[in-house]
C-alpha cells in the first residue's frame, strides 16, 4: 500500500489529487463557489467592496496551490557528477514553506532544513528547495509533506541518506479553536545513513539549531 501511495505521490504534476483531474471545476464555477461562501458567510457578494473578491480569490488560490502542476521527479532529475570527490552532507537551512492544511484550508509557515548524502551525484541547489515548494503548495498536512520531501529526494538521487526538518506554525491552531499562538509544529524524517548514523543525525540536528 505504501508503495503505491508513494507511486501516486512522485508521478507528476496530478499525483496527490484524489479527484479525476478532468473533472476539475471551470474558472466560471470556481468564481461562484466564492460567491457562495461570502453570502454564507452573511455578507452581499453583490456589494461594491465584495465585487472583484472571487476573482482575487481565485487567482490567490491558483498561486497558493500551484503544486498540484508541479513535478518533483522532473526538477531532480538533471544532476551533477563531476563533484571532484565530495561525499560529505549537503544542506539548504532555513528553506522558507507557505502552506495550507487540508482540515481547515488554513495556511502554516514557517521554515524547513533538507539535506542529503549524495552517492557519486549533485543536483542544483535551487531544485531541492523548488521540491520543498512543491509540496508545499498543495493541502495536506505537515507530517506528510515532510515525508514527500524525504521520499522524493531519496527515490530520485539514489541517496545515502536524507534528513528533512520542518518547524511551522498552523493558523487553524492560532486564528480559531484553541487560539493558541507561537506554537510551533516540528516534523522529521530520516532516511539511510541519518536514520542509522546518530552521528550524522546530530549534526543535522545541530546544524538546524544554528
Amino acid at each position: 500500500m505504501d508503495a503505491v501511495i508513494r507511486e501516486r505521490t512522485l508521478a507528476g504534476p496530478d499525483a496527490g489529487l484524489d479527484l479525476d483531474p478532468a473533472h476539475r471545476p471551470s474558472r466560471e464555477q470556481a468564481l461562484a463557489a466564492v460567491r457562495t461562501l461570502l453570502a454564507w458567510a452573511g455578507d452581499n457578494p453583490d456589494r461594491e467592496g465584495l465585487l472583484d473578491t472571487p476573482q482575487r480569490v481565485v487567482d490567490a488560490y491558483g498561486e497558493w496551490f500551484a503544486g498540484y502542476q508541479g513535478d518533483p521527479a522532473q526538477e531532480l532529475s538533471r544532476t551533477f557528477e563531476d563533484v571532484q570527490g565530495y561525499d560529505d552532507m549537503v544542506m539548504l537551512r532555513g528553506i522558507q514553506v507557505q502552506s495550507h492544511c487540508e482540515h481547515h484550508m488554513a495556511p502554516f509557515l514557517g521554515k524547513a532544513w533538507v539535506a542529503y548524502m549524495p552517492t557519486g551525484k549533485v543536483v542544483g541547489l535551487s531544485k531541492l528547495a523548488r521540491v520543498v515548494e512543491i509540496f508545499a503548495k498543495r493541502l495536506q498536512t505537515q507530517e506528510t509533506m515532510t515525508m514527500q520531501i524525504a521520499d522524493a529526494i531519496e527515490d530520485e538521487l539514489a541517496a545515502a541518506g536524507v534528513a528533512v526538518l520542518i518547524d511551522a506554525e498552523h493558523q487553524c491552531m492560532s486564528t480559531r479553536g484553541v487560539r493558541h499562538h507561537d506554537v510551533s509544529t516540528i516534523t522529521t524524517q530520516f532516511r539511510g545513513v541519518f536514520k542509522t548514523d546518530k552521528t550524522l543525525q546530530r549534526r543535522f540536528l545541530d546544524l538546524t539549531r544554528g
